[in-house]
């Protein structure tokens, strides 16, 4: 069995294992929650869709506790150019932040503070840093996904190997940036294939003249979904699943190894209510929090939490993925983003 075969396996197995047991995790400590409830505010800087988790999530803190919440929603790239920013001038406006690349520059740069959640006993050790930097909200499943108006089942590809077929010539688009486009597309197919194999096959790929489109991986799909391109490469399978359920014409592909990757929640140095800060990262862990995301759609990380439509995760779906870590982003991003623009610009 090759390595991201294993990956994929053993991913899939601590999931299904971890989540068979009743997790249980203490609750914030009263003085935590009398000290968030002084400073009375929560500055929260998020790339999840506000409407479907950020809104949600943000009132019941509210509810529960007193407390107002002021979020701002980016991309990634976005938050961490603010954060780096407000961290160098000394005046740091989030209390907590999540993200799913890019947490190594401000780890580097000592804009992350340690801290201990207890609602990470609850988290398996796949989704929390053993350097207690970063523990994860919520996972992704990658994969392609197809306009069903434009694509024949028949047609649809079921292989890495099928996307080389000259019926898919011009016909195919991903965003230029990030994990969620081009870059983590070709970081999985060098984890599943290896770098010789892998390379030989991004070079035949180059020759099918994939369209780029600038912007989200959702704002990608939508164009599928428009018409404007039959196949997209690289989205979020539960945006495809989501949209179907509307009635749009979208599948998402199920093509192993999918890629995984995770949100990341994180506490900022010089923070002006860090206590309030370390509540809603604890609310976000807890058994409440999570089954917020569970009826959101998202994957939940705690063991506890199942997933709200379970034939999209690996464990619960029955498929092979390649688990991404921060640490594998952060070691091999810049060699992804710098074969995409070799091949693919």
């Amino acid at each position: 069995m090759g390595r991201s075969a294993k990956q994929g396996l053993i991913f899939g197995c601590a999931l299904v294992l971890l989540g068979a047991g009743s997790a249980t995790a203490q609750e914030p400590g009263a003085d935590l929650i009398a000290a968030a409830k002084r400073e009375g505010t929560v500055v929260y800087y998020t790339d999840l869709i506000v409407d479907q988790i950020v809104r949600p999530l943000t009132d019941a803190f509210e509810k529960k506790y007193g407390i107002k919440v002021d979020y701002a929603r980016s991309d990634s790239q976005d938050t961490i150019l603010k954060l780096l920013g407000e961290h160098k001038a000394g005046s740091m406006r989030a209390d907590v932040f999540g993200l799913t690349s890019g947490l190594k520059a401000l780890i580097d740069a000592g804009a992350v503070r340690k801290f201990d959640a207890v609602g990470a006993a609850a988290i398996p050790a796949e989704f929390k840093d053993a350097g207690k930097y970063w523990v994860s909200s919520n996972f992704y499943v990658m994969t392609p996904a197809v306009n069903t108006n434009l694509v024949p089942e028949a047609d649809r590809p079921k292989t890495y190997e099928d996307l080389l077929a000259p019926r898919w010539n011009d016909k195919m688009v991903w965003k230029p940036n990030d994990t969620s486009g081009g870059p983590g597309f070709i970081g999985n197919v060098l984890r599943t294939m290896g770098d010789d194999k892998g390379m030989d096959y991004l070079r035949k790929l180059s020759g099918q003249r994939i369209r780029s489109f600038q912007g989200s991986a959702r704002a990608v799909l939508d164009q599928v979904i428009a018409g404007e391109y039959p196949l997209v490469l690289q989205i979020f399978n539960h945006h495809a699943a989501l949209s179907a359920k509307k009635g749009a014409p979208s599948q998402w592909v199920k093509m192993e190894p999918a890629m995984v990757q995770m949100t990341l929640v994180s506490l900022p140095v010089g923070s002006p209510h860090p206590k309030a800060g370390e509540l809603f990262l604890e609310f976000m862990l807890s058994k409440e929090g999570q089954t917020l995301f569970q009826k959101a759609d998202y994957f939940p990380t705690r063991s506890d939490v199942s997933p709200s439509m379970p034939e999209l995760a690996p464990s619960t779906g029955g498929f092979k993925a390649n688990f991404i870590s921060p640490d594998d982003i952060a070691r091999d991003y810049e060699k992804w983003a710098k074969i995409y623009n070799e091949l693919f610009r």
